[in-house]
């Protein structure tokens, strides 16, 4: 009988069905190597940790098994498999041996077998974490070197890991599996010797946007809702808030609480007026902000029911939704293809804006009087143009509703009072609120406090609660906390650019967003309102015009009270002093960002600004002149010099680009990623919230206050940093491939750059460097 194979495969041809005996074992044979390529796939070393070690076992369930049966040894070009030997299929040798020696091994494609995980994971501690942190990394002073037996000598024969690196990577692969409750495994050599560019990113993409992400059902809101930051009596019970008019809500927390009596959650609503004196009466009593939810119909029974709308939290101590954190970590999540849940943190901010007036420095109840860096329009659009655009209606309809909780949040938040200055036109951070931050911890301002406690002598804790309940009258200690409240809108907390002035303060930062919320309310007016759109809040109407002329009179304020043309900044302005400030920050490139720069600031901005802030990792957040001398009664401020932010790369990566200057973009991501490879490499796989972008060793160790989120892991980081995450994948695509085994090879910067042709120098604007 004819192979319908053959039969197919000449008709997809244009062919005649028949086919000569050569050709129908030929297509058996591609037949064949398909099948087994399908395999390969299926056993691929580098997917992710579910994928690789199966799902989790359950202790109570699965005991550990008697016997692990021995890998069969192959012979090296015989008898194994096609897929595995593919690049070998012209070599007629037929020697048996085994394949712990072959050429195949010196290729990567060697297998450890890991008789005893937990064994072997003491033996690694014991001899390789000799500062017994539970990481390996370069500063540890083990040999460096550990046995394992390999996979097709059932253990047998053993080969030496070398290296912090490997030794690492063995680390993480073993906790991981450990996790997973596997107590013998295969791995993969290509596992633990992997490329660290192409490590760190899959790992973002596959591991650590999964560890990061949140979605409330009945089952989860306990502990999602608990918060390790309030150490109160009362605050040990995980508590929601609902709006006051959102009953189906209020209705499923009450359902999740009675399923789940032992997690004990407290369900209330909020009134339909939130106050700053409501929201300090809650203090003692903090809980999770209720978000947007969709209905969901189980398909089997019909039953509706209600599930949050997934998001992703920053990580280490913040488990909440964050404002502008969120924006950053949606341009990853896109990057990385997982489309739900940067649409759902937009979802969200459409809520927050309806429900609560803002969107949320956090959706914790403390926060509820605090915004942060609106980035709401980009959001929305940058994920539109990933649901399908103007083709999908569906997409409209979420442009629409997203443009019109921008708009509200324009016209009530930001060019509202007390944050908006008529004489300037700026705008300001200013948030209301009463009181002391009560998420800092208990110690954070006892510097601050300290006289008056003498003053009234009383203790820290008895001056606080005297206060926060308006016992006391204190105009100065007032002030400083309305500052101190503005630093935590700005989302620069904490820097000596803002202290004890912020809430004075028309920023280049928020003017910057301000500006290009008017352009692109703007454009999404002419293009999918008719140029004609009705307010439903007020009732008023707008066009495309009316919103380009708000730009240009913000541009033309922002061109008069912050740009400074001699020292090529855009600085701040202190509505209150009516002067211009004087602080050399890396937010001046959110004003490229924006575009909001002309050709000759921008180009002012690389050759005279630039240089005060281009370190060895990056962009420093300001520069050490304008941080100022550091002494004990003035500590270092973790947004100032010498630390980098994500955020204020991937800003000055994207308007540098912008106005043309691709080039000097480039160069500051190479530093940047050289930078986080480097620590990636020496400390066992660490990403954390900021740098040190002046230190070449150990640029994860920050000396601020706050420490360093991310950098608190036993054995495996499993989250890295929410935007740190997504600047690592937004700047390798600068990075062509001899940048990427550059970065592989953790080459610092300089040696990069001077390496190069004479003809790729300009590909890093090599000539700007000073």
């Amino acid at each position: 009988m004819d192979d319908p194979l053959s039969d197919v495969s000449k008709i997809a041809e244009g062919c005649p069905a028949v086919g000569t005996a050569p050709d129908v074992q030929k297509a058996k044979r591609d037949r064949h190597r398909r099948r087994m390529s399908s395999l390969s796939e299926f056993n691929d070393p580098f997917s992710n940790a579910e994928i690789y070690y199966g799902p989790a076992t359950d202790p109570r369930k699965t005991a550990p098994p008697k016997q692990f049966n021995r890998t069969r040894t192959m012979s090296v070009f015989g008898n194994v498999s096609d897929f595995k030997k593919g690049f070998l299929k012209d070599h007629h040798l037929k020697r048996r041996g085994s394949e712990d020696d072959s050429y195949l091994s010196s290729k990567g494609n060697r297998k450890f077998f890991i008789e005893d995980v937990d064994k072997t994971l003491d033996e690694l501690l014991t001899s390789e974490d000799t500062d017994r942190n539970y990481q390996i990394t370069i500063e540890d002073t083990g040999p460096k070197v550990l046995k394992l037996g390999t996979a097709n000598s059932g253990g047998y024969k053993h080969v030496n890991v070398r290296g912090t690196y490997m030794l690492s990577n063995l680390l993480q692969e073993l906790t991981i599996a450990k996790s997973f409750g596997r107590h013998q495994v295969y791995l993969d050599e290509a596992r633990i010797n992997e490329n660290p560019v192409s490590r760190l990113s899959r790992l973002i993409t596959n591991q650590f946007w999964n560890s990061l992400t949140r979605r409330v059902d009945l089952n989860n809101i306990g502990e999602i809702a608990a918060d390790t930051k309030i150490d109160t009596p009362e605050a040990k019970n995980p508590r929601i808030y609902v709006p006051h008019n959102c009953p189906e809500q209020y209705e499923f927390y009450i359902q999740a609480s009675q399923m789940h009596p032992s997690m004990k959650l407290e369900v209330e609503y909020l009134p339909k007026d939130i106050t700053p004196e409501y929201v300090k009466s809650l203090n003692r009593t903090p809980g999770l902000l209720a978000l947007a939810m969709e209905e969901h119909v189980n398909p089997s029974t019909g039953e509706k029911s209600l599930v949050g709308y997934p998001y992703a939290v920053p990580g280490g101590r913040f488990n909440e939704l964050y404002g502008w954190d969120s924006y950053m970590m949606a341009l990853g999540l896109l990057e990385s293809n997982k489309i739900d849940i940067a649409r759902g943190m937009v979802e969200h901010f459409i809520f927050e804006i309806d429900h609560y007036g803002k969107i949320l420095n956090a959706n914790r109840s403390y926060y509820l009087c605090r915004s942060q860096p609106p980035f709401l329009t980009d959001m929305a659009l940058v994920v539109f143009d990933r649901i399908g655009g103007a083709h999908n209606p569906n997409a409209i309809s979420f442009l629409k509703r997203s443009f019109a909780a921008a708009i509200k949040e324009y016209k009530t938040v930001w060019t509202a009072e007390p944050r908006y200055d008529p004489e300037s036109g700026l705008s300001c951070y200013h948030p209301d609120g009463i009181g002391i931050p009560p998420e800092t911890e208990p110690e954070h301002f006892d510097t601050i406090l300290l006289p008056y406690t003498r003053k009234y002598y009383t203790t820290f804790e008895e001056f606080r609660e005297l206060y926060n309940d308006n016992d006391v009258k204190e105009p100065k200690l007032d002030e400083f906390f309305l500052h101190d409240r503005g630093v935590r809108e700005s989302g620069h907390d904490t820097t000596y650019r803002f202290e004890g002035v912020c809430a004075y303060l028309g920023t280049i930062d928020l003017n910057s967003l301000l500006y290009r919320y008017e352009i692109d309310i703007a454009n999404f007016i002419e293009k999918y309102c008719g140029n004609s759109y009705k307010d439903p809040n007020d009732g008023s109407v707008t066009t495309a015009q009316d919103w380009r002329k708000l730009s240009e009179v913000r541009k033309a304020n922002i061109n008069k009270y912050l740009w400074d043309e001699e020292s090529g900044f855009f600085f701040d302005y202190n509505v209150k002093t009516k002067e211009r400030t004087s602080y050399e920050s890396a937010t001046t490139f959110w004003a490229l960002w924006a575009g909001l720069a002309t050709e000759k600031q921008a180009k002012l901005m690389v050759e005279r600004a630039l240089p005060k802030l281009e370190m060895l990792g990056g962009i420093v957040a300001c520069s050490e002149r304008s941080r100022g001398q550091i002494s004990i009664n003035r500590p270092i401020r973790q947004w100032d010099y010498p630390f980098g932010w994500a955020p204020h790369q991937i800003l000055a990566w994207k308007g540098l680009t912008d106005y043309g200057y691709e080039n000097v973009a480039r160069r500051l991501s190479y530093r940047w990623l050289y930078m986080m490879t480097k620590a990636f490499v020496d400390y066992n796989g660490i990403v954390v919230e900021k740098y040190d972008v002046t230190r070449g060793t150990d640029p994860h160790r920050v000396d601020a206050e706050y420490g360093n989120q991310g950098a608190d892991f036993k054995g495996v980081a499993k989250e890295g940093f929410g935007w740190v995450n997504t600047s690592y994948l937004l700047g390798l695509k600068y990075m062509d491939n001899h940048a990427r085994r550059a970065l592989g090879a953790c080459i610092p910067p300089m040696p990069f750059l001077k390496s190069l042709k004479p003809s790729e120098k300009e590909q890093y604007a090599c000539g700007t460097i000073s």
